[in-house]
């Protein structure tokens, strides 16, 4: 039993639940309204508060450095690691949250708008700290999947949203004041329990692949029972009964990753008692993939070339011992470099700001959905169901672009190509949102949900790759940094900014096409900028990821 408790499919379970309920930030637009009227805010000052939530979820450096130097010591044989982090998410969750709540129902007096800023920054930013434990633990685990396992821990994360909202729709009857005091305790608690197993072990076996797939199945099978859910309550009121019950179903569906962890073991176990060693799946590997030398093979391992690449390919599949040993050499001097080497390559800016252009006008979108349903005659109940939509599609987007990109990875397309297409479909979206026809929300926000999620998924992965695992915690959040930047720049200085010109109505209010209109359109070319800054990335990194894909299929290939 000790054995099955301390093995990385059991830290992978665990990751999964804290992800579950770590998504608080993306639950805002329930509780955004009852912050407005409480606090008496404007639309531009609710859009400031957002902002900073939006700081707190992504700027996520201080997670990123307290990771690397808690697993560094605890390499040094101290009993530090992920769990450090998880830690200090928790406290500052709590701390958050819970002053939030108890400045919105008067337990203290009204805090002005610089400290209730602070409150969201608290609050949100836990989410950074769960989230690098939980992705880069599971990194190191799965260093051969790095798509799908980021995919799967993204995945979740986007569907936490979801999740909270059915803790939302069952204990709050509709309250959002008491909501938000669940946001305190609900991922307090939950990271505390679940923190002790989440560990790093540096083990690969032959079935990684498949158990991690039984992951990914589980995933959707809890995003196709979150949205069945969501669209009954759109059409029927649920009785109380009849939402405790869909509840109950729901935990079930998370509890079933223990099965998957339980079979995964059973089948490590079996293949570690194979009678001939020299054909044991199961491998020590000591270091973070990128790192890894690979041995030498009598069978060359076919090479999938990259369109336009051929000759190269050619070239790489034939030229020798020599010279992959030097294209080695060159491939450990780009990789597992820390913080300040990257920023200084062009790799990191061009990566940097398309994500500015994606993941800011992606999230300064769900920022102000239930603003922008309201104007144009969404009912309270419609918006909540977008709210609760864009869980499922940022989950699909998450889950399914690492999970795809993997696979399209091995033969032979650059990973970069797809932040390219989804910033192309992304520009669609905002131009739908913009257009203001009759349903035109739920066609955008899938569009707008599914390309911004896939930019959090495709991010930290490649951001693994071109800088190496050991600083990647550090590095992805420092680039994550772009998503408030950009939120700061479409949410307050175009969206409130036009919002607040226009705005006529009671309590700042506005209604018709004309309340987002030009900002939709403003946001939807600042995408289609982010699509030619990540084309140019693509065409900068092909002949790395060439190098890449020949390295992995070599690595694969001696198990």
């Amino acid at each position: 039993m000790e054995s099955f408790l301390n093995t990385k499919w059991i830290a992978t379970t665990a990751s999964i639940w804290i992800q579950c309920t770590s998504g608080a930030s993306y639950t805002f637009g329930i509780y955004s309204s009852i912050l407005k009227s409480s606090q008496s805010y404007d639309q531009s000052t609710l859009d400031t508060v957002s902002v900073f939530k939006d700081i707190g979820a992504n700027v996520g450096i201080l997670s990123g450095l307290l990771y690397s130097t808690a697993t560094t010591t605890r390499r040094c044989g101290h009993r530090r690691g992920p769990w450090v982090v998880h830690v200090a998410g928790a406290i500052q969750c709590f701390i958050g949250y819970f002053l939030m709540w108890a400045s919105v129902v008067g337990l203290i007096s009204r805090p002005p708008v610089p400290l209730m800023c602070l409150f969201m920054l608290l609050a949100a930013h836990a989410q950074t700290f769960f989230n690098t434990a939980n992705v880069v633990s599971g990194v190191e685990n799965f260093q051969d999947f790095s798509g799908t396992i980021v995919g799967i821990m993204k995945g979740f994360l986007g569907l936490s949203g979801a999740i909270l909202i059915q803790v939302y729709d069952t204990l709050c009857e509709g309250d959002p004041t008491t909501f938000i005091l669940i946001l305190a305790i609900i991922p307090t608690v939950v990271s505390l329990l679940l923190t002790p197993w989440v560990k790093i072990y540096r083990t690969s076996t032959v079935d990684d692949k498949k158990h991690l797939n039984r992951f990914s199945t589980i995933a959707l099978i809890v995003a196709a029972y979150l949205m069945v859910i969501i669209i009954l309550e759109n059409i029927f009121t649920l009785a109380l009964w009849a939402r405790a019950i869909t509840f109950m179903i729901l935990l079930l569906l998370l509890a079933s990753p223990v099965g998957i962890a339980t079979k995964a073991h059973r089948d490590t176990a079996r293949l570690l008692h194979a009678p001939s060693p020299e054909t044991s799946p199961l491998m020590d590997d000591p270091e973070p993939m990128p790192s890894t030398k690979y041995s030498e093979v009598e069978d060359p391992v076919e090479y999938h070339k990259i369109p336009g690449e051929a000759s190269q390919a050619k070239a790489a599949s034939s030229s020798g011992d020599n010279l992959l040993e030097d294209e080695e050499e060159e491939e450990e001097e780009e990789e597992d470099i820390n913080l300040l080497r990257a920023m200084l390559t062009v790799n990191f800016w061009l990566l940097f700001i398309a994500m500015v252009c994606g993941m800011g006008s992606g999230l300064a979108t769900i920022n102000n959905i239930s603003q922008i349903g309201e104007s144009l005659g969404y009912t309270t109940t419609e918006r909540s169901s977008l709210v609760a939509l864009w869980s499922i599609w940022n989950f699909l987007g998450r889950f399914g672009a690492g999970f795809v990109s993997d696979i399209f990875l091995n033969k032979g397309w650059a990973r970069p190509l797809f932040i390219v297409i989804t910033l192309a479909t992304l520009t669609f979206g905002h131009l739908i949102v913009a257009s203001g026809f009759p349903g035109n929300l739920y066609i955008g926000s899938i569009l707008v949900g599914i390309c911004y999620g896939s930019q959090w998924s495709l991010m930290p992965t490649i951001t693994s790759e071109i800088f190496g695992v050991r600083h990647m915690g550090t590095i992805f959040n420092t680039i994550a940094i772009a998503s408030p930047v950009g939120s700061y720049i479409f949410s307050v200085r175009i969206i409130g900014y036009l919002y607040d010109k226009v705005a006529t109505g009671e309590d700042s209010t506005c209604y018709g096409t004309r309340c987002f209109m030009l900002s939709f359109f403003i946001m939807a070319s600042v995408a289609f900028l982010g699509f030619l800054i990540a084309f140019v990335l693509f065409i900068r990194t092909r002949r790395f990821y060439s190098r890449l894909v020949l390295r992995r299929l070599r690595r694969l290939s001696r198990s």
